[in-house]
């Protein structure tokens, strides 16, 4: 599966970037290492200057893809939700199940990703930890309406979608899908964060199997209870 995914082009947002990074060697290596270093130090430490040194070429070449790193923040994610959509699709296609999809799709989300697993150019181990701490700063923003009807956030919806129509799947009449689907996918982000960081505020302690069943769980025994 993992090889079938990795021969996916993840598309991202033309509005996002100036300047496709995928169509230069330069434009790869800013991913690359702009992952590499908001990983290392955080997006409010992580400037275009550091990256250039980084990279031993000038802030204005970086410019030119990116108007800011908040345009580069939300290429991080948005790649990322397309890629974690490729790996949900593939795998829940052969599950006849709507019950059995929807404990996959919680386990696709709450997986944990090597620090060392790569897809092409991007390491996707040290993405996944910028997601889980850095997403949520690319929509808690003043110009998320402007940003919203640019389609920004289009991949974060999509994987939404997918998970409420298996939601939906399971019980027709239940009213809270989306809203079901977005609890999930942040508290397992929050759980992640907390159990690295604030572990005084979740019992999970780093066991992802405990975190996809505790939310398995919680989501069929909503949806059950929901039930005419």
């Amino acid at each position: 599966m993992n090889n079938l995914i990795s021969q996916m082009q993840i598309q991202v947002n033309e509005k996002i970037f100036l300047k496709d990074p995928n169509s230069s060697e330069l434009g790869k290596k800013i991913i690359a290492n702009s992952i590499v270093l908001i990983d290392e130090m955080g997006l409010e430490s992580f400037t275009f200057r550091k990256l250039a040194l980084k990279l031993e070429t000038t802030e204005s070449s970086i410019y030119r893809y990116f108007e800011s790193k908040h345009k580069l923040l939300l290429y991080l994610t948005s790649w990322y939700w397309g890629w974690l959509e490729y790996h949900l699709v593939f795998s829940t296609a052969n599950i006849s199940s709507a019950e059995e999809r929807l404990k996959v799709a919680i386990k696709v989300v709450s997986m944990d990703i090597p620090d060392n697993e790569i897809f092409g150019h991007i390491n996707l181990g040290l993405l996944n930890k910028i997601v889980i701490s850095e997403s949520s700063k690319a929509y808690l923003t003043k110009l998320v309406d402007d940003a919203n009807k640019e389609g920004f956030y289009a991949g974060y919806k999509r994987l939404t979608a997918r998970v409420s129509e298996i939601i939906k799947d399971i019980n027709p009449d239940f009213k809270f899908a989306n809203t079901l689907t977005s609890t999930i996918i942040e508290g397992i982000h929050h759980q992640k964060y907390f159990a690295d960081h604030l572990p005084s505020l979740t019992d999970i302690s780093n066991n992802t199997v405990v975190l996809a069943q505790f939310y398995t769980d919680m989501a069929i025994s909503t949806i059950k209870q929901n039930t005419p």
